[in-house]
């Protein structure tokens, strides 16, 4: 795979004058970004990554070398002399700030923490982009820094998990948490660049691979019956022999690239949420509230599978799936190592607080994605709380035995 190229920002823009002191200006910018996949990122012998990071520099001075590395505590653990090797032996002048990132952490401090490094560190506006290695929080944290440090500084994103790959490193949204709102501020700002490489998988816990597969499962419920029967045969292999067994191989590649693609195909046309209504806010309905409600219990793919269990419920409720079809969904669920059912599922004011607050986020209306059988899906605006209480009735009926649930998750 040839390394990127840099792509120069083009502009439209038009100044109108009109009588009595007014103007209109109108300006549009093109924005391009690349996601790359290449495994063994961090391999000395192997150039890629180098030349993917000098290559994708716009700016129009003379080149710099220096880069700041804004590292996830745990990926240092792992994998900090590699990382350290690898940027000695290509020439890089690099400087670390080694950071936790995890979502009780995602916070205007953890934000601070990385613009105070990028101060002192001096980093070039245009030049040296900075560069995030780590999971989805790390990435939105290093993102919604560096869009505001100097009004837009490029960044370049490596993530390091599942969820990483397929979810919070291809988009354009950065975003931390504030106060008890999931991702209240943040901005919209590209990475210059987003390499994934899924070797990286290789250390990560099975819970947390469990935590992407959510994302995926998100994806396959309202838009690839396909990648849903995928996931169904990689609940059978078991969500950690998936990703380390050469026999599931090709399995786990389909699954990574299709969702991605998925993914990038319904936010390529609609980068900056334009258009509220939005297949991929799947599981994102309720699970906001649901996530902060239980910050320290459960990861943002749990919550998103609680969101998608209830939103089967609701589904099942409207005759746009049938109950058959809503019991695959959660035997599913199971096999992928997420649990259907949280306690918070069984309160009812929070569930109803959250639709409130989901109808704020989406100017007025709920908007929400519902799937219509496997694979396709449809938008209502009018879910009542009574709906509400029977979608969390059929998850109870059907949520899983703890054991189970552990089980599948070897």
């Amino acid at each position: 795979m040839p390394s990127p190229t840099p792509t120069t920002p083009s502009y439209r823009h038009e100044l109108s004058r009109r009588p009595g002191g007014r103007w209109r200006v109108d300006a549009v910018k093109q924005v391009s970004y690349e996601v790359l996949v290449r495994r063994d990122l961090l391999a000395v012998e192997d150039p890629y990554l180098a030349r993917a990071l000098r290559d994708c520099v716009t700016g129009s001075g003379t080149p710099s070398d220096r880069r700041l590395l804004i590292v996830d505590r745990t990926v240092e653990t792992l994998y900090g002399q590699a990382i350290d090797a690898y940027f000695a032996a290509h020439g890089f002048a690099a400087a670390k700030l080694v950071l936790d990132a995890h979502e009780q952490v995602k916070d205007w401090n953890s934000v601070e923490a990385v613009l105070a490094a990028m101060d002192d560190f001096g980093v070039d506006r245009r030049r040296e982009p900075v560069i995030a290695i780590g999971g989805g929080v790390l990435c939105d944290v290093v993102g919604f820094a560096a869009s505001i440090y100097r009004r837009g500084t490029p960044y370049v994103r490596i993530p390091t998990t599942l969820i990483g790959l397929i979810d919070a490193g291809v988009g354009v949204k950065t975003g931390v948490n504030h106060r008890s709102g999931k991702n209240r501020i943040g901005t919209y700002a590209q990475p210059l660049l987003s390499l994934l490489d899924t070797s990286f998988l290789g250390t990560l816990p099975a819970r947390h691979l469990s935590n992407g597969l959510a994302e995926i499962l998100k994806v396959a419920l309202v838009k690839s019956d396909a990648l849903f029967t995928s996931l169904e045969r990689a609940a059978r292999c078991g969500t950690r022999s998936l990703f380390d067994d050469p026999f599931h191989a090709d399995l786990a590649e389909y699954i990574t690239y299709e969702s991605i693609h998925l993914m990038l195909e319904e936010l390529q046309p609609n980068l900056w949420e334009a258009v509220l209504e939005r297949c991929v806010d799947y599981g994102h309905t309720f699970s906001p509230t649901v996530e902060m409600h239980s910050v320290a219990e459960l990861l943002h793919g749990e919550a998103v599978a609680v969101d998608m269990a209830l939103t089967t419920g609701l589904s099942v409720g409207r005759g746009l799936m049938s109950e058959e079809e809503g019991v695959r969904v959660l035997r599913a669920m199971r096999g992928l190592g997420l649990n259907p059912w949280n306690d918070a599922l069984g309160n009812h004011d929070l569930l109803c607080r959250a639709l409130e607050d989901t109808v704020r986020h989406r100017d007025g209306l709920q908007r929400l994605p519902l799937t219509r059988g496997i694979g396709g899906h449809v938008f209502v605006n009018d879910v009542t709380p009574a709906e509400i209480a029977a979608g969390v009735a059929f998850v109870a009926a059907h949520a899983p035995a703890a054991d189970e649930l552990q089980e599948a998750a070897v």
